[in-house]
């Protein structure tokens, strides 16, 4: 579940300490044949050495995850708590009450009319449970969750967390092939930093506006490695994934700017390395993003700025 967080501290750092690299993706190919996908990738890293990354996914592991979520929208939505409406309003007797359901602007209005009051206010609540039923069914079933903004405002988003979940599994040979290039001894920084170069240099596609534009662009890890193509939330959220594959007991959080999407991992920070607190855990922040090279750590200005003026609430994945 969302929630706001209003106590929070950044740990100080320099800010652009390093050298500014901008992604660059050399070469990318996605092939099926026996029953699998196969990706391949080649980019230069931060340091400007080339590197490169090949795993296969099983194709009907792949079909079976979720998919591009529908567009959210209030007509789309009201169309569904209509026909939910419309069929629970079908089962009062005609001789005890009339039911109205109509679709107005503002949403989908109910009028009961009987000569009983109790059976008025008693159908009533009955139909204002079936509607927000309803809504609650569409967001479960498409994939989306409520949330209320930095700025307190009621949105709909994407259910990243659900995302994350089902996914998990799924990019266990992506995850498994980001360890095999590390060296087995090293910790878990070199392993996050060989996947934030990798993702990074993924083609961006920008976000719209979450409370605008709810699931407009958001692309599920099946879709963006499909499209080689992700705005900073369908980046994070692969992240995540293959981060919880490789780390299953470690918290992670995702970090929700007014326009952005970054994450972070419950690791002991270490000298210079950005983080917030966050119910009595310690995370250190990371942006997968791109086409920054950011390293493990090390955040963009405006997002340091952004969580230093308290404009992010975070997501529990």
């Amino acid at each position: 579940m969302l929630k706001k967080v209003y106590r929070y501290s950044i740990t100080p750092a320099l800010l652009w300490t390093s050298l500014q690299v901008s992604a660059q993706q050399l070469d990318f190919s996605h092939t099926q044949n026996n029953g699998q996908h196969h990706y391949s990738y080649q980019w230069r890293d931060a340091q400007q050495q080339t590197q490169s990354l090949n795993f296969s996914i099983e194709a009907d592991v792949l079909a079976n995850a979720p998919g591009e979520p529908i567009r959210y929208s209030q007509a789309r939505v009201q169309r569904y708590v209509y026909v939910a409406l419309t069929k629970a309003a079908q089962q009062v007797d005609p001789k005890q009450a009339k039911v109205s359901i109509e679709q107005q602007e503002r949403g989908v209005q109910i009028a009961v009319r009987s000569t009983s009051r109790d059976l008025n206010q008693k159908l009533t609540r009955e139909l204002k449970a079936t509607r927000e039923a309803a809504f609650a069914e569409f967001l479960d079933k498409h994939y989306y969750t409520r949330y209320t903004t930095v700025f307190d405002e009621k949105a709909v988003k994407p259910d990243h967390a659900r995302y994350v979940d089902a996914y998990t599994r799924v990019l266990v040979p992506l995850s498994q092939a980001i360890y095999e290039k590390v060296q087995q001894q090293s910790d878990a920084r070199r392993y996050l930093n060989l996947l934030l170069g990798w993702v990074q240099t993924i083609p961006y596609d920008t976000l719209e506006d979450r409370t605008q534009h709810s699931g407009a662009g958001f692309n599920p890890p099946a879709r963006l490695l499909n499209l080689n193509l992700g705005d900073c939330d369908s980046k994070s959220v692969l992240s995540a994934a293959i981060i919880r594959a490789f780390l299953p007991e470690t918290p992670l959080v995702m970090v929700l700017l007014p326009n952005h999407a970054l994450l972070g991992i419950a690791l002991k920070p270490d000298e210079g390395e950005q983080s917030i607190e966050y119910d009595g855990e310690t995370y250190v922040l990371f942006e997968p993003t791109g086409p920054a090279l950011l390293p493990f750590g090390e955040v963009a200005s405006k997002s340091y700025q952004d969580i230093a003026n308290g404009h992010y609430t975070l997501e529990a994945l």
